[in-house]
């Protein structure tokens, strides 16, 4: 019979049978669902096990990967519902099917609040069996597509090296080396652009906890209403738009680590939250009173002394002692010249690759420019000008024509009385208090703005 008249012959197959057979675990302690479930699903092409206890599953599953179990509710005197988070234990990416003759509400709410995907009650067709497994291989597509969508953004961004000529940054770079193989909580201080974000992702694939997930929180990106749930979760009902049950960051990333940028615009009401999770692994949701607890590292960024929010009231002091077990501080780019010429290298051939450009270097002008400048946006700064350098430049090598105005040679900076806009000179202002402030509120009060203020002319002079 030819492949076409196949195809006639069960036209639905090619919609239902995955391109990619599933490993399958059927427990049950039925001769006869055992053998009608293996051959309905080897007849789709996948690949099945098949035992009847409690025992022998967990055996399987610690030697061999599966991505679907079906798993009866009655194990001859065995509960089927206390394999559900044994072989999640074994096996986290696990879809698990509930199967039973004594099917009810409360036993298939109770088999979904311990981790299965699913729920069958027994009598049931061929048809359902395939139309659950289609939905399992779905989700496992969507799954894979995550992935490598994160893969991709990874390398939508420059390799992370932190190999440094300056000896403050080498001890930094040692220190978060050996703080990684703890599970200490880490609070990481710097201005603004110096890394923190890229160093906390660093210190995470550097522990034991690389192989789970990171998540990243920025506090003030969050109205204060929305950061509890955004970190710890909501349960449906919890307020107005709460349409379904939300489980947060933390449950998110469990089992990995959970990085708090800027942690000193965590609102007071929130503080004592937070405290409790650091010291007991321990929360509820929104609108929830069960207590939860989460295996999650926490490593938390600053660029202001956190030492006075604590003086002044806006931030726990023993929130900040609990943060800080250890203390990272990463020196601004102006302190650290030596770097930024191998910094340049490194940034114009990614920059250059992302582009479909290819580049030998820069310029000696060019280089000394760089060398000169004070980056009061330290590498963020640097990263946004070699980018603008690797679209606009047209030679091998980037010259100083390709940098901007303020890398120009001699003393470039406009001047009161000078024939510029106001623009650049407020451009060139902003920049130099920026430089000479440890923090973004000392700047705004000494430009006489407020701080989201200033953030909006960050955004727009590229500091």
């Amino acid at each position: 019979m030819s492949a076409e008249s196949k195809k006639e012959k069960n036209p639905d197959r090619d919609e239902q049978n995955p391109a990619m057979p599933l490993n399958i675990l059927v427990v049950d302690d039925e001769a006869n669902i055992r053998k009608t479930l293996s051959v309905c699903l080897e007849t789709e092409g996948h690949k099945v096990i098949a035992v009847s206890n409690f025992q022998d599953a967990l055996a399987e599953a610690t030697q061999r990967s599966f991505e679907l179990a079906f798993v009866d509710l009655r194990l001859g005197t065995e509960d089927g519902l206390d394999l559900i988070p044994a072989l999640l234990t074994t096996t986290p990416w696990l879809k698990i099917i509930v199967i039973t003759v004594y099917a009810s509400i409360d036993t298939a709410v109770e088999a979904m609040r311990r981790g299965a995907t699913d729920y069958i009650p027994k009598p049931f067709t061929p048809a359902q069996i395939k139309l659950a497994v289609q939905k399992v291989f779905e989700m496992r597509t969507l799954e894979q597509r995550i992935a490598t969508l994160q893969e991709d953004l990874g390398r939508a961004h420059p390799e992370i090296d932190f190999s440094s000529a300056n000896p403050a940054m080498q001890r930094v770079v040692n220190l978060a080396r050996q703080a990684a193989t703890s599970d200490a909580t880490i609070l990481l201080r710097g201005e603004s652009g110096t890394g923190k974000t890229v160093l906390a992702r660093a210190i995470h694939s550097w522990s034991h906890r690389a192989a789970k997930p990171i998540s990243v929180v920025s506090c003030p990106t969050f109205p204060s209403e929305l950061l509890e749930s955004e970190l710890f979760g909501h349960a449906k009902g919890a307020f107005t738009g709460a349409v379904r049950d939300h489980p947060g960051r933390i449950a998110a990333c469990e089992g990995g680590t959970l990085f708090l940028d800027e942690i000193s615009d965590l609102p007071l009401s929130l503080q004592p939250k937070l405290l409790r999770f650091v010291q007991d692994k321990e929360y509820e949701r929104v609108g929830d009173c069960l207590a939860r607890k989460a295996d999650v590292r926490i490593i938390a960024a600053t660029n202001i002394n956190l030492e006075t929010a604590v003086k002044e009231g806006r931030f726990r002091e023993d929130l900040f002692y609990r943060l800080a077990v250890i203390q990272i501080e990463i020196p601004p780019l102006r302190e650290r010249p030596e770097d930024v010429a191998v910094l340049a290298e490194r940034l114009l051939v990614f920059y250059g690759r992302s582009n479909h450009r290819s580049f030998l270097g820069f310029t000696k002008e060019a280089l000394q420019a760089l060398g000169q400048y004070h980056w009061p946006g330290n590498v963020r700064e640097l990263s946004n000008v070699i980018e603008r350098a690797a679209i606009l430049c047209r030679a091998d090598r980037v010259g100083i024509e390709s940098l901007p105005a303020f890398l120009g040679p001699g003393d470039s900076a406009p001047k009161i009385g000078d024939p510029v806009s106001l623009e650049k000179i407020e451009e060139q202002h902003i920049r130099r208090v920026l430089a000479h402030t440890k923090s973004l509120q000392e700047a705004a009060d000494i430009l006489g703005i407020d701080q989201a203020t200033l953030w909006r002319r960050r955004k727009k002079y590229g500091i």
